[in-house]
């Protein structure tokens, strides 16, 4: 079977290179980005200004070969790709939360953004608390590396 994306637009940050960026929204705080879409799905934002954060889910058009054990950036062990966030995936599709600050169709302005410049957008979703908000989830592996998020960089070894 073969799956086919389309980008719908792209996402633009201060991110040109994946080196020193960070790591996800969370080591994010305060970054601002634009998602562009194409002017065709405008239309599709319809309905999206009472939204506090949305999802961002994008092709990481900038990553090498896939693996399936990786040495995450906020570890030194060697772990399973899916219990990671690595990039270097079967699928390279990446998601990420972000805080929708503007709606100028086409035009979103984001913040807490941790994605590459000119990465291909795939698809926007709201983020709903309701759904997606887990309290008393387990963090596995990285419950043991938390303190060190905020200040871990890209350092480009999934490139």
């Amino acid at each position: 079977m073969e799956i086919v994306f389309r980008p719908i637009g792209h996402v633009s940050s201060p991110f040109k290179d994946v080196e020193g960026m960070p790591i996800q929204p969370a080591a994010a705080r305060g970054i601002t980005g634009e998602v562009r879409l194409l002017p065709e799905y405008a239309p599709g934002l319809r309905d999206l200004e009472g939204f506090s954060h949305i999802y961002l889910i994008y092709h990481l058009h900038r990553v090498g070969e896939a693996k399936l054990k990786v040495i995450p950036f906020l570890d030194t062990q060697p772990r399973g790709i899916f219990a990671t966030r690595a990039p270097c995936r079967p699928n390279a599709v990446g998601i990420s939360v972000v805080r929708l600050i503007k709606i100028e169709p086409p035009v979103l302005t984001v913040e807490n953004i941790d994605i590459l410049d000119e990465t291909p957008l795939l698809d926007i979703k709201p983020y709903v608390a309701d759904f997606d908000d887990f309290t008393t989830s387990q963090n596995g592996w990285y419950d043991r590396s938390r303190a060190h998020l905020k200040n871990k960089k890209s350092d480009g070894r999934f490139r």
